[in-house]
């Protein structure tokens, strides 16, 4: 079983890419993004940051980067790159885990803080 990427080329061809952390307001958007289309960009709002990395509108944060290196393992890539700019705002942002969106819940720090062992 083969698994292909229509953006992988894109991605292996670039100077740079970028990583864009969607608001909760964003959750359609994820969606788009998560499905197979020819054009995922058609209807979505976005500027061009260094080397024309798409910077999405409306995210909380996003992270523009110089591709470094990439790492092969079996059916996968991992890019890594360097962060060259960045930009932030104080939007709740949008969380993935377990198959299901969610929230951060704000004041629970206890857990950031408390001693696993």
């Amino acid at each position: 079983l083969v698994l292909y990427s229509s953006s992988l080329s894109i991605f292996q061809n670039a100077s740079h890419f970028a990583v864009n952390v969607l608001a909760t307001s964003q959750q359609a958007l994820a969606n788009k993004f998560a499905k197979s289309s020819d054009d995922k960009f058609t209807g979505v709002k976005w500027v061009p940051g260094l080397g024309n990395a798409p910077l999405l509108a409306e995210s909380v944060a996003n992270f523009q980067c110089r591709s470094v290196t990439r790492y092969y393992g079996g059916a996968h890539i991992i890019f890594l790159g360097a962060v060259e700019a960045y930009a932030y705002n104080r939007k709740e942002p949008l969380l993935f885990a377990r198959g299901n969106y969610g929230r951060f819940v704000v004041g629970d720090a206890r857990h950031a803080t408390d001693d696993p062992s």
